[in-house]
């Protein structure tokens, strides 16, 4: 059965690496299950099929033992990943079904439909998911489930924003397009996010369009509008309580499982001290909250309720128990919007709940395989977010480094519901009991705590150790004071924070307000000592991504390491890390350099990077206040890479899309130097430190790269009429015969006067197309001065600009440029090594869903 089920599990993963998805599922599911049933039902048909002693020892014939050990758990990894396989295939094909038509994009309609989740509200609009139950006036076809904005002040106009909530029915006249997303190496893949979520529209609400946007019902009953309804109800109680108080967004994480308002530098200090697993409702609080039920159940049905009805003569008392904390565990798991965390942690409840009813063992490796089926049988998108990976290691860790090493290792019931708990907690960085096969000695009190102690650090030590490998692949860091701020955070923030948030939560104003600033008051402190801690430089290990081979290579140490005692120089587990934890980032050769175009939106970013060097143009666009092409794009890409440093960063021009990020880089990635066309006193140029102002004649040769700034010109400072636009800082990069110009945002004006200035050195293979492609810029002069063989369009998808400009993009076209856009192409690579060299991400990354 552990064999099916891993094979499940790898099916499924196997299935989200596929370009397209496999034709007629059903009747390959069909064969797999009738071969699965002959083989079953007839073991005649197969000689090694017969049921024999499993030891040779016992007199078993050898292809008996063939069969059972190796044969049967192979076929079972087989057929379970092709039945994982073409399972995930099918509910894909079902998921990507409803789509809505190229040619409806950007078209306003009218819809009715009910708000389908927790709305985020943001400074200046909300956002929501909205389930279509009518079109009206069109017979055009839209997905059963969108995402919507709702912007106020939009281009000026007066919006006024609907104070929706769960359940409500609204009619709301809509302008859509089809799901897309930023593509970027290492970076979130929005798409396959809101595949997950049955999303497959996105768009925003119209204001003045005629129709209007009306309530029309305040509430329609289904379970999970119910649902949604209480998050918000809990959700607007919390925020109510804790107005202005700058972690209530947390009290609001550990009750209900909104994470958005937590701000980006909290989540640093989180991600940077290891403990971010416990800012949510994680395994470890749903199985405390279940354990609690549990305990009050099993006490109040022993009493029979403080009566004479003799209760647990009519049903015993673990089973009530059993039920009761399923049930705490359903409705917590419920609140927290039914993340895969939450899922492994109810889904393990529930088969040892089912073993408890049905009085039969359950083996803690059984229990772990079957909720990571449960969880991909249901989403089998799953696998793809760094969450399953690290719950489901987290609890394999401490099975592997635990079970059957303690005490006296007797068999039995208690050892299994030992060990099932500990997996439950999951907890991994928990600190609970080790796993254990053998009743505790009789102790006492100090001795017992002692005990505890030190099982707590022993667990905390096998998770620590045995999840680098894992961490380092998702997040290619780890963190070095987890162990000592695990070792703080989770006591307080489980066994205080969270029951004092929960019964803030519930309980009446009057008691509630001060229960809720006691649970703020500790998470304050608590903050205060994390911050302490992530404050060092030496905090956090950063390395490069690990390659396949060498993350196996990794894990081989790491369970080398965490071998049982007596293992062979354990200590040697050590050396498989070195070249994880030692790894420096890749270079191009002397004398050539690399180019990254990344996929930002509607704006510029470009990493140029040398055989020792590495310079950021420009840093992309700022997409609310807490996001922007700096932490959501370039931070997550250098980490990734394993780049802690820039040389030096260019931000071209002040406006928006160009600078939005650059206080994100700044504050994520050490930065040499900066230089910019910015008006002196900006916030950018006060944070940047080292800064110098871009004027034509600058240069510099780094590794064999000469680097040219051709503009602005000195004397464009003093001209107050000039727009941001006209000093774009413009930059030629030149090696080996080969060049590229980023040419910022100048405009027709400085195009020619770059051909007056410079005729002689504007000349490239590559142009950064300015101004994105808009109507006042490529004049067709510039163009034949430059003469590139490709341009590169940084460009919003469906952007209300509408750049590239259709005539400009045909203007290029004609004089033979082969063009390449980021919203088609995502992230673009270029490598000038004697020959020009591109890679696009979509074309290089081809998924069924893009």
């Amino acid at each position: 059965m552990r064999c099916a089920l891993l094979g499940f599990v790898g099916g499924a993963a196997w299935l989200q690496t596929q370009a397209m998805l496999p034709p007629h599922i059903p009747e390959v599911l069909l064969a797999i299950a009738l071969g699965l049933a002959i083989v079953r039902a007839a073991p005649g048909l197969l000689p090694l099929v017969r049921r024999r002693p499993t030891s040779l020892l016992a007199g078993a014939r050898p292809h008996a033992w063939t069969w059972q050990r190796v044969l049967k758990p192979l076929f079972a990894l087989l057929a379970g990943f092709a039945i994982g396989f073409y399972w995930a295939a099918m509910l894909a094909h079902s998921a990507l079904a409803p789509q809505l038509a190229k040619a409806d994009e950007g078209r306003d309609v009218t819809l009715t439909g009910t708000i389908d989740s927790l709305p985020n509200r943001f400074e200046g609009g909300v956002r929501f998911n909205f389930a279509v139950e009518r079109v009206e006036g069109r017979t055009m076809q839209v997905p059963p489930r969108i995402a919507l904005s709702w912007y106020a002040g939009y281009r000026g106009a007066v919006v006024t924003i609907g104070d929706v909530q769960p359940g409500e029915r609204w009619r709301l006249t809509v302008r859509l397009q089809r799901p897309h997303g930023n593509a970027n190496p290492y970076g979130f893949d929005y798409e396959l996010w809101l595949l997950e979520q049955g999303v497959r529209a996105t768009g925003y609400v119209r204001a003045g369009t005629g129709t209007g946007n009306a309530r029309l019902a305040s509430f329609v009953y289904s379970f999970s509008n119910v649902v949604e309804h209480c998050r918000a109800v809990l959700r607007d109680r919390i925020l109510h309580t804790l107005a202005g108080k700058e972690y209530a967004g947390v009290i609001v994480a550990l009750v209900v499982g909104e994470q958005r308002g937590i701000p980006q530098s909290d989540w640093q200090v989180f991600n940077r001290t290891g403990i971010s697993h416990l800012i949510s409702i994680s395994g470890l609080h749903i199985t405390m909250i279940a354990g609690l039920f549990a305990l009050a159940a099993s006490a109040l049905w022993r009493r029979s309720f403080f009566t004479r009805a003799q209760l647990p003569l009519l049903l015993p008392a673990q089973k009530v128990a059993a039920v009761a904390g399923m049930l705490a565990a359903l409705v917590y798991v419920l609140l927290a919007g039914f993340g895969v965390p939450a899922q492994r942690t109810l889904y393990m409840l529930a088969v040892i709940a089912a073993a408890l009813w049905l009085d039969r063992l359950a083996s803690v490796t059984h229990v772990l395989c079957l909720a990571a089926g449960v969880v991909v049988l249901f989403d089998p998108w799953a696998v793809m977010w760094p969450g399953f990976w690290l719950s489901f290691g987290a609890v394999a860790t401490i099975l592997y480094a635990t079970v059957g090493r303690t005490a006296d290792h007797h068999r039995g019931a208690d050892a299994v519901a030992v060990a099932a708990g500990a997996a439950i907690a999951g907890a991994a960085s928990s600190g609970n009991r080790p796993l254990s096969h053998g009743r505790r000695p009789q102790l006492n009190r100090r001795q017992r705590f002692t005990a505890d102690l030190k099982a707590a650090a022993r667990v905390q030590y096998a998770v620590t150790v045995g999840l680098v490998p894992l961490t380092m692949l998702l997040f290619a860091q780890v963190s070095l004071v987890s162990p000592l701020a695990n070792a703080v955070a989770i006591p307080v923030v489980s066994l205080l924070v969270t029951p004092l948030a929960l019964a803030g939560a519930v309980l009446p104003e009057l008691l509630a307000a001060p229960v809720l600033q006691l649970a703020h008051g500790t998470v304050w402190l608590l903050v205060q000592v994390l911050e302490w801690m992530s404050a060092s430089r030496v905090a956090v290990w950063t390395a490069p991504t690990p390659s396949p081979w060498l993350f196996c290579w990794a894990l081989f140490g790491t369970l080398w390491l965490l071998a049982p005692r007596g293992w062979p120089v354990r200590w040697l587990g050590l050396v498989a890390w070195v070249p994880l934890l030692a790894a420096s980032p890749s270079h191009p050769p002397e004398g050539t350099f690399r180019v990254i175009a990344f996929d930002v939106g509607q704006g510029m970013a470009l990493l140029v990077e040398t055989s020792g060097h590495r310079l950021l143009y420009d840093t992309g666009p700022a997409y609310t206040p807490e996001s922007n092409g700096g932490n959501r794009v370039i931070a997550p890409y250098l980490r990734a890479r394993g780049i802690s440093a820039l040389d030096a960063m260019i931000v071209s021009h002040a406006d928006a899309d160009h600078s939005g990020g650059a206080l994100a880089v700044v504050q994520n990635i050490r930065v040499l130097w900066s230089a910019s066309s910015l008006p002196p006193g900006h916030p950018i140029i006060r944070a940047a430190g080292l800064h110098t102002r871009c004027e034509a004649g600058q240069g510099w040769t780094w590794d064999g790269v000469r680097f040219d700034m051709l503009h602005p010109t000195a004397a464009s400072y003093g001209d107050k009429t000039l727009k941001p636009n006209a000093r774009s800082c413009v930059l030629k990069i030149s090696a080996g015969g080969q060049s590229m110009l980023l040419a910022g945002d100048i405009e027709a004006a400085q195009e020619a006067e770059l051909q007056a200035r410079a005729q002689d050195r504007i000349a490239a293979d590559v142009l950064l197309a300015p101004h994105h492609g808009s109507g006042t810029s490529s004049t067709p002069p510039f163009l034949a001065a430059v003469r590139p063989t490709l341009a590169v369009f940084q460009v919003g998808y469906r952007n209300r600009y509408h750049h590239p400009q259709a005539q400009v993009y045909e203007r290029y076209g004609r004089l033979g440029v082969r063009r390449a856009r980021s919203d088609e192409s995502g992230a673009l690579t270029l490598e000038f090594n004697g020959q020009l060299s591109i890679e696009s991400y979509r074309d290089a990354h081809r998924r069924y869903w893009r």
